[in-house]
């Protein structure tokens, strides 16, 4: 295309829009001028039939548009840009980093509301005060406006004036205070909001732990690195003290007058985060999460970029909150699979993190028992600063960790008479025992014991689940629901049995066995609701004798003191995984559950069922720990290539008609071996293609699903070959486009689920 050089001064805005291409799009300034103009504001602008809101990214002297074609954007929406630079630089690099549109990158790094042309917030509040502080009584109020001489008389006892959501609180009326106003009884002043610049001196509430030497040690390297950019790995065993480091390490960023961002897997975890974090700090916290509405969220987001708020805790998403005053990073359980995105902007917020924490120059702290593979690989090249905590905080001394064969056994609800002992001793000693098992619902599989016919989803390759409050067969994949039948679909006879167990049949079968102990269910079923999750954790620190049977929900960063006996039910299901992390994560899981038992004064006992107890992996994770076991799984991907010894990408292709996604992603790989031949690109340095097959799964949500990876030893070949690739989707050839129009495709790079 040509490109149209500057005339007579004009000037072309860059906007990013929030649909899936990969480009910003060129406008006209509006009528009004470029003088209040300014990268970060919001613009709405027309984009075919629709008014769109966007994103101003760049203002330049050139086009590739024949100007005449070109468009005025209709209206500035902000005076001042809501996105900071640094913010706008972060997505501009997300969206490169993972071949993604920039305008939903920065779709996802804002809050909703300024994704509707909302007004940003004023930055004052409402102060209201007696004109007259000295009268006795009101000279303009009748007698009879009872709730006018109330508010009066409220101020009077508050000569320094009350704030609006005060006054409200206590019943005074917007109507009321205004009536006031008129009649020139009270006065409306406007105050600016406190910043953490005019709060007050003191951050803390309570006064730190004292730090054994391991803790002591890592806090002071840390610090050495405040100002600066840093990436530090600190591995320290389940319940070695790590949040205790994290709390100081804030401390020192807070007293240097700068912010933390605290990164945690799950929302589960965010109460008792936040309790932690209150009773330490006097400075406002903000947590941002998707359980938040959008008012909440908008709320925290202007809270952390006005310097309102000291402290942001927050899931994946709160990795792209904009900071008045950056000072440190944290990511606990950085090896956490729900910190990458699986759908959309696929992205990792622990990369972003990282890149965030040098973007700005301040140190991150990557916190976990198990650290991912990639992780351990950086900390050996010197990348990462490799921190150590090897001691349990306080008295609490590691578990002791059992091999228990079940092969040959009678198992009741998956559990072998031996673990049913052992259940019974340490209940008989008022301890509480966890439960462990990654399968919610009654049972996986509802099977004819006639014919072997199995209750399959009809959108999904996959067995329905057998759920029994309330009694349904339920698709965890595509959420389809159906009642649970009578008789088999096939045969027509009445011989349908549950095969397999999940929680709540392990709950049901507990109960029966072990009654009267309480049995305490935490999965997603039965923590549905703001703070049921709360009050079943609240059940639990009473330390009375109890049964807890949970999924992974319970594996992470959770302290139950009481809990002397945690067992393992199906450890056997992480070792045939067909995705090549399947044993990182089965190790990860077990070291985390493992370390729920314990965790106080009391010793421990963890109890790993499985049909294969000679496994060279399982035995060398119990025997000689996690790094061990870590650096056998290293061994074997520097073997195969894989990462962190090589990186990949993976296109996904979902189609109606089963051909058509295999069509698409070979017609792609012809396209890009000649261009890696052409650019010298192919060979085993260069770029491989495997592919096209069916995913794992092959079915889901009644579409057909494909995928092509896409690998190489180094990441720049890598990211040319999917960069033409994406081109080639979005425009580049014809015949591709076409039938891409009649698919769902995306690119996911560093995937970390290759279902």
């Amino acid at each position: 295309m040509g490109n149209y050089a500057k005339t007579e001064s004009t000037h072309y805005l860059q906007v990013a829009l929030p649909t899936p291409l990969r480009r910003v799009f060129d406008y006209l300034p509006p009528k009004s001028g470029i003088d209040a103009l300014s990268p970060g504001i919001r613009l709405k602008v027309p984009f075919g039939p629709r008014k769109l809101i966007g994103i101003l990214i760049a203002i330049t002297t050139k086009t590739d548009i024949p100007p005449c074609s070109l468009k005025h954007a209709e209206h500035v929406l902000d005076e001042q840009p809501i996105i900071p630079r640094d913010l706008l630089d972060l997505c501009r690099w997300v969206a490169h980093y993972y071949h993604h549109s920039l305008g939903e990158t920065l779709s996802t790094a804002i809050p909703v509301a300024l994704r509707q042309g909302k007004p940003v917030a004023q930055q004052t509040r409402k102060l209201w005060r007696l004109t007259y502080p000295a009268a006795e009584v009101p000279s303009n109020i009748a007698r009879n406006a009872k709730l006018q001489l109330a508010a009066w008389q409220l101020l009077k006892q508050h000569l320094k004036g009350l704030h609006e959501p005060m006054l409200k609180s206590l019943g005074v009326s917007s109507q009321t205070l205004s009536a006031l106003e008129k009649k020139g009884e009270v006065e409306c002043i406007l105050e600016e909001l406190p910043t953490l610049h005019t709060m007050p001196q003191s951050i803390l509430h309570e006064a730190p732990l004292t730090l054994n030497p391991e803790q002591a040690h890592v806090v002071q390297q840390i610090r050495q690195a405040a100002q600066q950019f840093q990436t530090f790995l600190l591995q320290g065993i389940t319940g070695s003290g790590k949040t205790e480091v994290y709390l100081q390490l804030i401390e020192h960023t807070l007293k240097a007058g700068r912010q933390a961002l605290v990164l945690i897997p799950e929302i589960g975890l965010t109460p008792q985060t936040l309790h932690r974090f209150e009773q330490r700090f006097a400075v406002p916290i903000v947590v941002i999460h998707s359980g938040l509405n959008d008012s909440e969220r908008f709320l925290a987001w202007q809270k952390a970029i006005d310097y309102r708020a000291g402290i942001i805790i927050g899931t994946r998403s709160a990795v792209f909150t904009p900071l008045a005053k950056p000072g440190l990073i944290i990511i606990d359980e950085e090896h956490d699979a729900s910190y990458k995105q699986q759908d959309s902007l696929r992205y990792s917020a622990r990369d972003i993190a990282i890149y965030r924490a040098r973007q700005t120059n301040i140190p991150i702290v990557l916190g976990s028992a198990t650290p991912s593979l990639e992780t351990i690989h950086n900390a050996k090249a010197h990348r990462y600063r490799h921190l150590r905590l090897n001691q349990r905080a306080g008295m609490a001394k590691p578990p002791s960790i059992e091999l228990l064969n079940i092969r040959g056994e009678t198992l009741q609800a998956g559990l072998s008479s031996a673990l049913q002992q052992k259940i019974t001793q340490h209940l008989e000693k008022d301890q509480q025992v966890l439960i462990f098992i990654n399968r919610r619902g009654y049972a996986p599989t509802l099977l004819c014991h006639e014919c072997g016919w199995a209750a399959d989803c009809p959108d999904c390759d996959a067995h329905l689940t057998i759920h029994r409050q309330p009694a349904h067969l339920h698709c965890h994949h595509c959420d389809y629901q159906q009642p649970i039948p009578e008789r088999c679909g096939r045969c027509n006879t009445a011989s349908l049995f549950p095969v397999g167990a999940g929680t709540e049949r392990i709950e049901d079968f507990l109960i029966g066995q072990f009654d009267p102990t309480p049995v305490i269910r935490i999965d997603r079923d039965s923590t549905r609701g703001k703070s049921r999750l709360q009050q079943l954790f609240k059940d639990i620190h009473q330390g009375e004798p109890a049964i807890l049977v949970g999924t992974q929900m319970l594996a992470k960063g959770h302290h139950f003191p009481k809990v002397t006996l945690v067992a393992i039910l199906d450890a056997d299901s992480g070792l045939f995984s067909s995705d090549f992390r399947g044993l990182e994560r089965l190790g990860q899981l077990i070291t985390q559950v493992a370390g729920r038992a314990g965790r106080g004064t009391l010793a421990g006992e963890v109890v790993i069922q499985t049909h294969h107890p000679e496994s060279p992996i399982l035995n060398s994770l119990v025997t000689e720990g996690y790094d061990t076991f870590a650096n056998t799984l290293l061994a074997e991907r520097e073997k195969l290539g894989l990462p962190p010894y090589g990186y990949i990408g993976l296109f996904r292709v979902e189609c109606k008609k089963h051909e058509e996604g295999e069509q698409l992603l070979l017609q792609l790989r012809e396209l890009i071996n000649q261009f890696l031949q052409h650019n010298n690109l192919n060979g085993p340095l260069g770029v491989t293609l495997l592919g096209p097959l069916p995913a794992p799964m092959e079915k889901r949500q009644n579409w057909y699903r494909w995928q092509m990876l896409v690998s190489s030893p180094a990441r720049q070949p890598l990211h040319t070959a999917i960069a033409f690739a994406v081109h080639q989707l979005e425009g580049g050839n014809q015949m591709l486009v076409k039938l891409a129009r009649k698919l769902r495709w995306s690119v996911d790079i560093d995937p970390q689920d290759m279902m």
